[in-house]
């Protein structure tokens, strides 16, 4: 079978829609015709890119990476169609993004002016998820970036939308010559009398979701500090010995640290996309989609943690 920008598209349709029978609807085509086509363009991929869930399908770690491609793809297409549609003439657009602190965001920018020249982008940061949501509600932003945790509701109003761009776990970032740095995976609970440098609190949870997992895990953590700085001065904090911390997966370790799984996965964090409704288009989401998700997919290929800890399984969250 030859692959088509088609199949691109029925693919990206089942991981938007979560279930092959809810993609069909969307589709215009039956569950039964859309599950033939799926298991073609698997064949032709020669792995399975989804996987079966208590609520439908997530992609497999390979379908991960496919879907990134896919996305990748068909925005490029779009792209082209709106320079042809448009003489190659473009009205410049601002978009005010801001973000919490969330490595994602280079990538993504980078990626959507290479997509996007016609869009112009004013970017600010803000330490609370909850003043995110309220500049976009005032407002006085467009879309945002945000970091929350699974089972924490991010609550917004019908005016801003929201979609999930990647679920990953928290790794914990230890000096390289921690006695236990050698292992491959760490209990949180062998980690109950170090001393811990914690994020303040991002108005999404946290510190509360970190407590809770010590808790589960049989301990109260004795020594935790808040560090407001930004994701190279911790690194050089826990270089130093004054510390440990937990890191998303994506976390690229420097010098003198190194990063290693939580067993279990025990702490996750959601990094979302939202957007006011009466601002931005579903072009622009879109565009803005496909870029972080292609930049997520950049930073898990270059951190050394990630591939060891995935095994050619399929344990990191859904894209």
């Amino acid at each position: 079978m030859e692959l088509e920008l088609r199949h691109l598209r029925v693919l990206c349709t089942i991981a938007d829609s979560g279930s092959v029978g809810r993609a069909a609807a969307v589709l215009g085509a039956s569950q039964p015709a859309t599950s033939t086509q799926l298991r073609r363009i698997e064949r032709n991929f020669g792995a399975p890119l989804f996987e079966r869930t208590a609520s439908g399908v997530a992609p497999t770690c390979f379908g991960v990476e496919v879907l990134a491609a896919a996305r990748e793809v068909l925005a490029r297409i779009d792209s082209l169609g709106r320079l042809s549609g448009q003489g190659g003439g473009h009205a410049p657009r601002e978009v005010r993004l801001v973000s919490t602190s969330t490595p994602i965001l280079p990538g993504l920018l980078g990626r959507t002016r290479q997509q996007r020249p016609d869009l112009r982008f004013t970017v600010g940061t803000v330490p609370r998820c909850s003043d995110l949501v309220e500049l976009l509600e005032r407002a006085e932003a467009d879309a945002a970036v945000a970091v929350v945790h699974p089972g924490v509701e991010l609550r917004h109003s019908q005016t801003v939308a929201h979609r999930c761009i990647v679920t990953e776990p928290l790794f914990v970032a230890l000096p390289a010559g921690h006695h236990l740095g050698h292992r491959a995976e760490i209990a949180l609970s062998d980690l109950a009398e170090e001393s811990w440098l914690l994020a303040p609190d991002d108005g999404a949870g946290w510190p509360g979701v970190f407590h809770r997992a010590c808790a589960a895990a049989g301990f109260s953590a004795v020594s935790a500090q808040e560090f407001r700085g930004g994701r190279l001065e911790l690194q050089d904090l826990i270089a130093a010995g004054l510390g440990i911390s937990l890191v998303p997966a994506s976390t690229r370790p420097l010098g003198a640290v190194v990063v290693r799984p939580l067993a279990g996965a025990p702490i996750r964090v959601r990094h979302l996309l939202l957007w006011r409704t009466a601002a931005v288009g579903e072009e622009i989401v879109e565009t803005l989609f496909v870029a972080a998700t292609t930049a997520y997919r950049d930073l898990i290929a270059g951190s050394p943690q990630v591939q060891p800890w995935t095994g050619g399984t399929r344990r990191m969250g859904r894209l």
